[in-house]
């Protein structure tokens, strides 16, 4: 079939469906969907993250919100052509609503909508000043006692927080925290983020010495400002540190370091927030209308505990609180964990002369980092991927599209795949008694990520020194800490100087309850995970990731983290509900989260 035809009939089928909608012919909308139907939406309709499946779920939503959305001018975006593979027509789409502008993805299968992706670009009336709108900067002409751009940021972080309150803040300076309070910025929004530490980017530079990103460059952009050409491909935990710091500031966030945040509280009938921060030994009082918690997916440390811990002689920490392997070597030091952590210190310990133990309690997902990046991400993200026009805003919403329920039916073939270019690897591995899993259904680690966010790793060479025996593996589980070590299940003792817990993490919750309550953490309930019934994410099916980047059942509570992805792409949606709040627009939320589990 040529282009022009599928353009042609493409844009014929959205006519139709643009007409049924503002008709407000639901059933005749309802009708140009597929029984196995999924409507991705991200803010648009919804004001929410959203997923409807199936014609009837379709229907109920238009029921409560075509209303007041107010859908218009559904075209095939410019300067893109629709596809045809296997009978899927896939187009990228523009559309408008009463209040905003947005952009989508749709695949129509037996000239239906199988799949649709509807995505909010921003605000009509409150666009990011760029392009044409670009601010000019400069102040041409002459005026007395004019201000300059350094006189102007210097007055504003004198009076933010003290004499003028922000309209929103943000707990919280790592990469979520930063991605979001960039957006915010461009989109006029009055922000403050407070961050213990002393400088931006110190959540990377404090964690252990080897840790880099094991994502690629092009899965990890900030908004705005992408890595340059020549950044490498795994960036070094120190570089992504100084890359935040700069960011901060050339963005211009009101970025408070040394700040703490000892407690919040909410009054329902201002709709404000009261929130204490110890600002470098300073008790300030904001009072923002929104909170945002950017405290980190991977930042309420999970430690464990195991009889005997408090009598054991030498050094016991978590793995975010390790210090590097340096002053340990020529100890034994026991590593209780297999996922990420636990392998990248495994191996510095080896490499730094350390007799090291790792004990795996569980079992885990382990893939090449290389074959992940040719069979997992080569077609979004990567170099061929940039050359073939897919970019990374485009990739971002490829991904998205794919509707939840059913990505893991993609994601099994490509697993599937790895394992068998990578099968004398894995039987090194079990010959070496190491534990693998592939997932409870075979879909490997980027379902395992959305759904528990645990229990994985990347291989960028310790499992070679497993294989090897340098890195000495125990299976079973810890009963007991003693002073010289640690005793397993199987009733064996391993010596240690050091014990390393790389046990993984909690629920972000938890830091609501440190900062508001247990009760208050409750009525939130459980962040991350689908609902997928499988190991670690109980059921019920929720079909996004519970709490994340969307409203709460906690009035103007909002929770944003995960990966340098998820900052970068869902930043952009959390961006645009608070600044819709702030300037009054109405936000009617479809499909607000129950509560099902509390942590």
């Amino acid at each position: 079939m040529l282009d022009s035809t599928i353009s042609e009939q493409t844009q014929a089928f959205l006519d139709d469906f643009g007409a049924a909608l503002e008709a407000g012919d639901i059933a005749r909308a309802k009708g140009m969907f597929v029984a196995d139907c999924y409507w991705r939406d991200l803010v648009t309709f919804t004001w929410n993250i959203k997923t409807v499946e199936g014609p009837d779920q379709v229907e109920d939503m238009l029921k409560h919100q075509l209303a007041t959305t107010k859908p218009t001018g559904w075209a095939l975006a410019e300067g893109e052509i629709p596809s045809e593979d296997g009978g899927v027509v896939t187009a990228w789409i523009t559309f408008e609503t009463a209040v905003a502008r947005g952009y989508g993805l749709l695949r129509l299968k037996d000239g239906k909508i199988w799949t649709l992706l509807t995505t909010m670009v921003e605000l009509k009336g409150h666009e990011e000043p760029r392009g044409f709108a670009r601010p000019l900067g400069a102040k041409h002409g002459a005026g007395k006692h004019r201000t300059t751009w350094k006189e102007e940021r210097e007055t504003e972080a004198r009076e933010l927080g003290y004499t003028r309150q922000p309209y929103c803040v943000i707990i919280g300076g790592g990469q979520g925290g930063i991605a979001l309070g960039a957006r915010l910025r461009q989109l006029g929004v009055p922000t403050i983020i407070v961050e213990r530490n002393d400088r931006p980017g110190d959540s990377w530079r404090k964690r252990y010495k080897s840790l880099c990103l094991h994502d690629p460059v092009w899965y990890d952009h900030l908004p705005y400002i992408k890595f340059p050409d020549n950044w490498p491909i795994f960036s070094p935990k120190d570089k992504i540190g100084d890359w935040l710091e700069m960011y901060t500031k050339v963005m211009e966030l009101n970025y408070w370091t040394k700040s703490t945040a000892k407690s919040a509280s909410y009054d329902e009938a201002t709709g404000e927030w009261s929130i204490v921060v110890d600002r470098d030994g300073e008790e300030v009082v904001l009072k923002p209308k929104q909170l945002v918690m950017a405290t980190g997916m991977s930042g309420k440390a999970r430690m464990p505990s195991f009889p005997g811990m408090e009598r054991f002689k030498g050094d016991q920490h978590h793995s975010s609180q390790h210090p590097g392997p340096e002053k340990y070597r020529g100890k034994k030091a026991v590593v209780v964990g297999s996922n990420n952590s636990a392998h990248d210190i495994c191996a510095a310990l080896w490499e730094n002369d350390v007799d090291v133990t790792m004990v795996q309690r569980s079992s885990t997902h382990i893939v090449r980092s290389d074959t992940l990046m040719d069979v997992g991400l080569g077609a979004l993200y990567s170099e061929e991927a940039v050359k073939a026009g897919v970019t990374t805003e485009k990739a971002d919403l490829i991904f998205a599209s794919l509707p939840y329920r059913i990505l893991h039916e993609f994601q099994i073939p490509a697993y599937a795949e790895m394992k068998k270019r990578d099968a004398d690897f894995y039987a090194g591995l079990e010959k070496a008694g190491f534990w693998l899993d592939w997932g409870d259904d075979d879909s490997g680690l980027f379902m395992k990520y959305l759904r528990r966010g645990s229990g994985y790793y990347i291989d960028i060479g310790a499992s070679q020194l497993i294989i090897d025996g340098k890195i000495k593996l125990e299976r079973g589980q810890v009963v007991e800490v003693d002073e010289t070590g640690v005793t397993l299940d199987s009733g064996k003792h391993l010596d240690a100087d050091l014990i390393v817990y790389a046990t993984g993490y909690n629920s972000m919750n938890g830091w609501v309850a440190d900062l508001m309550g247990q009760e208050k953490a409750d009525q939130l309930g459980k962040c991350w995970g689908l609902g997928s019934d499988t190991t670690k994410d109980p059921g019920p099916w929720e079909g996004e990731e519970r709490n994340m980047w969307k409203p709460t059942q906690v009035p103007n509570l909002w929770m944003h983290g995960g990966n340098l992805h998820q900052s970068r792409h869902y930043s952009q949606f959390l961006s645009l509900q608070i600044k819709a709040r702030m300037e009054g627009i109405a936000t009617p939320v479809y499909g607000l989260q129950q509560v099902h589990h509390l942590s």
